[in-house]
């Protein structure tokens, strides 16, 4: 068994995992934004959840609104960006299966397009 507790510091960080997934943390300012059109895990399946905040995810040229308790998967290959469009901190956190990070955030072999 593995267990932590969350700290939405500012930025990108991988909080716990195994073998078979892994939990990170996010959370970006007003005005910001993480990922881009040509971000992608060719290797894993991301679930985001929004733990507070608002915003938008554009996953493959398509907006989808982002706001406390939504859960958004963004399956292998899609392209993605999280742009914060509220005006507090948008705080999430992403499920990855398989992992796509190493320990220190650096996106591992498989998990880069």
């Amino acid at each position: 068994m593995q267990t932590t507790r969350l700290d939405f510091a500012e930025g990108f960080r991988v909080v716990l995992g195994n073998a078979r997934a892994q939990a990170a943390v996010m959370t970006i300012s007003p005005g910001q934004s993480e990922g881009g059109p040509d971000n992608r895990h060719r290797g894993a399946d991301q679930w985001l959840l929004v733990v507070d905040g608002s915003g938008v995810a554009i996953v493959e040229g398509e907006q989808v609104h982002l706001a406390t308790g939504v859960l958004l998967l963004m399956e292998t290959g899609d392209r993605h960006e999280i742009r914060n469009t509220g005006v507090g901190l948008l705080k999430t956190v992403s499920i990855y299966l398989p992992p796509a990070y190493d320990a220190s955030g650096e996106e591992t072999f498989e998990g880069r397009a």
